[in-house]
């Protein structure tokens, strides 16, 4: 296994100031302090170049010169977020630790996030000094009493584990051993009815990282999907979430699970300060270079740059001081991060994800009750929507048709008709999409994208990107079936240019199909290569457009698999990752379908997630796109889908479309959706 970041070198932002005087810089914050009002800026300067053992030698001194408690002084002066990010810097690492995990279980509610983050991420001595630190803080109780007091079930169990700090650090691997436990949690979870909790919780809450990381490889080669995915289908809530963290976040990766931490704690409305400070200060001594440089992989964005975006005045200078520069500045991978990029490839080529619906088949379904049943829900006068979204929205597309037939055969009516003419607005419109067949419905979603004034370049892509070659031939079919059109007639007359040829080689349904060929995935890598590096692409007079037409005829044509394998090859040989080329070299509607098709390829249900966030955030919803998807995906992979939208965005696809939508069209969506999480 290849270890990702943990070299011995000093992979932190903060380290002890040079010419160091303790009595000097006590003297400098008194004076800054003096007076009326105070100067903000020589304070957080001079912190934030002391490292915290450093920062200890001034509270002391200050304590010798002046008599007066620095902390207390500095609380007295500032005032917000800034005095607690300052405040929170004076204290050392395992009494921060101790009183956030104080605050977490204090009062009213318990921060599940706070326990999960602090308790998934530190090792034995880090564990062991926090725990001494909050008996001696006279908090009067024992941590693990107190974590006992206001948690509950496996989630309480496995924390009560990771408390103890006794997970093994030896670094001594027992290949046996590697094998029984992979086979174990496999027992545990995957192979059974129901889960084994206690197994999950004895193996990952003890052993080595080391010893983890081999069983992962391990795990993966029995269950053909990765822990990740087991965890997610096997466990749900805090446990799930402390599962994900500790086993497999924390064991792949300490800084990109930080990474993520940091990114869910500023995206969307409002920022979670707390969570932000906390890391921020924690890691500044330990590795905020890796997940600096991890934030950037994943997120095509540098966290210096998020953290200017979203926070104000003295907090925000405070704050980027500690992250300590800016990573867009640079375009390439610390070695670091490019291995990481690798293995996430890697991780993503040698898991097969067992893909899950949220619509099954009806049990016990009688076509004829059906019809007669949505007959009498239209009769007469006003509609019985609710019986009509029972029957719709619970039965299987196949189901459906069955029940389109039997009202046509028994009744003599046309059941589209009478529900066009019985419903309205987006209810109409998503209850037509459950009734059609899956390829008139994406002919119709292709229609409709391409009808009117302006063209939805986002849905045509995210159509022909997805759809298997089976699927986009018989979408062919019922294009032409219902508009008198070939559908790469009319992509032809509403796109041009690259984007225009793009489109046109995914509307054949033609992708090569199975395995990768590591020989020509070899090839292609350094085909895309050569097109990218300016300087190679100069010297042979290659033409503007090669770099498009040589993407195009690699991403839109070459299987999924092997495209996985071809951008795996492609960090290796530049030292990047395709997604940053594609955004840094490309634009508009081309740059958007090729990094449509590499996410796609990367994990195709987080595409998705990230398309419906797309969809509902912010004022007004793209109800549209909203319904193209729950359709479409309902019987093939949403389940999957709410996963990734609920790790991706720290909220359920359930409570988003609850707080974004309403009436008979939301109560539809939920029954869709299947679930909250």
């Amino acid at each position: 296994y290849e270890k990702p970041i943990f070299k011995q070198v000093f992979r932190g932002t903060i380290s002890d100031a040079p010419d160091f005087d303790p009595s000097v810089d006590a003297e400098t914050l008194y004076n800054a302090m003096k007076g009326i009002g105070s100067d903000k800026e020589t304070i957080l300067d001079l912190i934030t170049s002391r490292s915290n053992a450093q920062r200890q030698e001034v509270i002391s001194a200050y304590k010798c010169s002046f008599g007066q408690d620095l902390i207390e002084d500095l609380k007295y002066e500032l005032t917000g977020k800034f005095e607690r990010l300052i405040v929170c810097l004076m204290r050392t690492p395992p009494y921060h630790d101790a009183k956030e995990i104080h605050d977490a279980v204090k009062g009213a509610g318990t921060n599940e996030r706070c326990l999960i983050e602090v308790l998934a991420s530190r090792n034995n001595k880090q564990m062991q000094d926090m725990v001494a630190a909050y008996k001696d803080e006279a908090y009067g109780r024992d941590i693990e009493e107190d974590v006992i007091a206001d948690t509950s079930g496996h989630f309480k169990k496995m924390l009560v584990v990771l408390l103890q700090g006794t997970r093994d650090e030896s670094g001594v691997v027992d290949a046996d051993l590697v094998e029984q436990d992979a086979q174990d949690l496999y027992a545990a979870g995957e192979e059974k009815w129901g889960t084994d909790e206690a197994t999950f919780i004895m193996i990952l809450g003890n052993r080595s990282v080391t010893h983890l990381r081999m069983v992962f490889d391990e795990y993966e080669k029995i269950a053909e999907m990765s822990i990740e995915d087991s965890i997610k289908n096997e466990l749900s809530g805090d446990f799930e979430r402390l599962m994900l963290a500790v086993a497999v976040q924390c064991i792949r990766s300490v800084p990109m699970f930080f990474a993520k931490c940091l990114y869910k704690s500023m995206k969307g409305l409002g920022t979670a300060d707390n969570t932000l400070i906390r890391i921020m200060i924690s890691r500044s001594e330990i590795d905020m270079l890796d997940i600096r440089e991890c934030f950037r992989l994943r997120y095509e964005k540098s966290l210096y740059n998020m953290i200017k975006d979203d926070t104000s005045g003295d907090y925000k200078r405070t704050l980027l001081n500690l992250c300590g520069g800016d990573d867009d500045l640079a375009g390439e991978f610390f070695p670091e991060a490019a291995q990481i990029a690798y293995k996430m490839w890697e991780l993503s080529a040698m898991t097969k994800v067992q893909l899950r619906p949220t619509v099954r088949p009806a049990p016990d379904f009688d076509p004829a009750a059906d019809a007669q049943a949505l007959r009498k829900a239209m009769k007469g006068f006003g509609t019985d929507e609710d019986a009509i979204i029972d029957i719709v929205a619970q039965r299987s597309n196949a189901q459906r048709q069955e029940i389109r037939q039997a009202f046509k055969s028994l009744l003599g009516r046309d059941l589209m008709k009478d529900l066009k003419s019985e419903l309205s607005k987006n209810l109409e419109r998503l209850i037509i999409g459950l009734m059609l067949t899956p390829a008139e419905f994406d002919a119709k979603m292709m229609k409709k994208a391409m009808e009117g004034a302006g063209t939805d370049e986002h849905a045509l892509i995210e159509i022909l990107v997805t759809r298997k070659n089976e699927e986009i031939q018989a979408m062919n079919a019922a294009y032409r079936e219902g508009y008198k059109k070939s559908l790469e007639d009319a992509i032809h007359s509403d796109t041009s240019g690259h984007f225009c040829r793009i489109l046109v080689s995914l509307v054949q349904g033609a992708r090569e199909e199975g395995p990768a060929d590591v020989e020509r995935a070899c090839a292609d890598a350094q085909a895309l290569f050569f097109v990218t590096n300016q300087e190679l692409a100069d010297a042979c007079n290659a033409e503007s457009d090669d770099m498009e037409m040589k993407f195009m005829s690699i991403l839109c044509t070459r299987s999924f698999p092997h495209l996985r394998r071809v951008f795996q090859e492609f960090v290796k040989c530049t030292n990047k990752d395709i997604e940053q080329i594609i955004k840094k070299e490309m634009s508009g509607d081309v740059k958007n379908a090729f990094y449509a098709i590499v996410r796609s390829v990367k994990n195709q249900p987080s595409y998705f997630a990230d398309r419906l966030y797309k969809a509902m955030k912010g004022l007004g919803t793209d109800d549209r796109a909203l319904i193209r998807i729950m359709v479409s995906r309902s019987e093939v992979d949403l389940f999957n889908i709410r996963k990734e939208f609920k790790e991706t965005h720290d909220v359920s696809l359930h409570e988003f479309i609850q707080g974004d939508t309403s009436g008979d069209y939301r109560k539809t969506l939920l029954i869709l959706c299947g679930g909250e999480d």
